[in-house]
């Protein structure tokens, strides 16, 4: 799963990199307002965890344009300040969850695992579409109706993590490859290709009746047909 940081202290910025790479999170970090507006608009992250008061963009301002552009990335707002109407009116701007520093790691990472069930419908540590079981922790692709599994690669798991939690729309081929390489990667949309060859033949393995449809000239998306 990969994070936007946007913090502007940087020894809470790098304590919290370290701190979420060591829980198998992918983080990308910004100190600067604007840059983290540009970043999250990217549409590239699963979750963003932002400051309120950061230069030359504060937090609010980046939740609420990001809502306006469509931006649905759950974001979880840090802030120093504890007065309730500083929480509404981060919730109000589009935050779905908010977090006063000094706060307990722990609890940091709850409500990260929170977020992420709520987007993905993870039940337990399971992305769950059709009649296959995607388990976040081992990277394991299981048919739930015969039981039968394969391990995933990194980005073959990627691959089917974005396309469950977009269940239900298209996904071209340069928002998998921002969401799977990155905004810097020179990945070319042709790996997208390939993986998406990997992908399906491990469901034609399992003979799960979850296909991969390419919409020609769009992208793909996940369709069941449970006949």
């Amino acid at each position: 799963m990969k994070l936007l940081l946007v913090e502007d202290e940087k020894r809470m910025g790098q304590a919290l990199q370290e701190l979420l790479r060591q829980e198998n999170y992918e983080v990308d970090w910004f100190v600067d307002g604007q840059d983290g507006a540009d970043a999250l608009a990217s549409d590239e992250y699963d979750i963003v965890i932002l400051d309120v008061m950061l230069p030359h963009k504060n937090g609010f301002e980046i939740a609420r344009e990001a809502r306006q552009k469509g931006v649905k990335t759950p974001i979880l707002m840090l802030t120093a300040k504890s007065d309730v109407d500083d929480k509404v009116n981060g919730l109000d701007c589009g935050a779905d969850d908010y977090l006063t520093k000094p706060f307990v790691t722990k609890e940091l990472l709850a409500r990260l695992r929170a977020l992420s069930r709520r987007q993905y419908n993870v039940d337990e540590g399971k992305l769950l579409f059709g009649d296959i079981i995607l388990e976040t922790g081992t990277m394991n692709l299981r048919n739930k109706e015969t039981g039968a599994e394969v391990r995933l690669s990194d980005k073959e798991f990627r691959t089917m993590e974005i396309l469950i939690a977009n269940k239900g729309h298209i996904m071209t081929r340069e928002q998998l490859a921002l969401k799977i390489w990155g905004y810097e990667s020179e990945a070319e949309y042709n790996n997208v290709e390939v993986y998406m060859t990997f992908v399906r033949k491990k469901l034609k393995f399992l003979e799960s009746k979850t296909e991969i449809k390419a919409v020609r000239g769009v992208g793909y998306e996940m369709r069941y047909e449970n006949v």
